[in-house]
């Protein structure tokens, strides 16, 4: 089993909300940093997009977490997320910030087109639809049983 310690973050701007996805992919995700041993969760993420946008982040408050597991060439992933709300407050966004990893591109998109964009792990949906009125910390599985 492979095990994934990550920071995920949202951004609303201009009532959209900043998607990731790999060049071809049929999924998108929230821009994402895994977590390094002795690293905080809130500068894996700002370390993270400041790599792939190449802009300032500032990280702001705890939204929740996420907890994951997929399947992918017969191993089994398991992934933790850590959702904080993040700005960039040095970019312009007329349009979506471009990214300097070629394998990589940047959408932005309406919050009620996240599950066209097949946003992952999935709870994030929910998490995102609420977080801008709710203070209270999210939780989302996909994992329905206890084991």
């Amino acid at each position: 089993m492979e095990f994934h310690y990550l920071a995920r973050g949202i951004t609303y701007v201009n009532g959209q909300i900043l998607l990731a996805r790999q060049r071809g992919a049929i999924n998108t995700f929230l821009p994402v940093g895994h977590i390094r041993n002795g690293e905080s969760a809130e500068a894996a993420l700002a370390r993270e997009i400041e790599e792939e946008i190449g802009n300032k982040v500032i990280v702001k408050r705890f939204i929740g977490a996420v907890e994951s597991t997929w399947k992918e060439n017969e191993l089994e992933n398991h992934e933790i997320n850590l959702v904080f709300e993040f700005t960039m407050p040095d970019i312009d966004w007329t349009t979506p910030p471009c990214s300097n990893e070629n394998h990589l591109e940047f959408i932005l998109a309406e919050p009620t087109e996240l599950k066209k964009y097949n946003l992952q792990p999935y709870p994030l949906v929910k998490c995102i639809m609420n977080w801008k009125d709710n203070y209270n910390c999210f939780w989302g599985s996909t994992i329905n049983q206890y084991t």
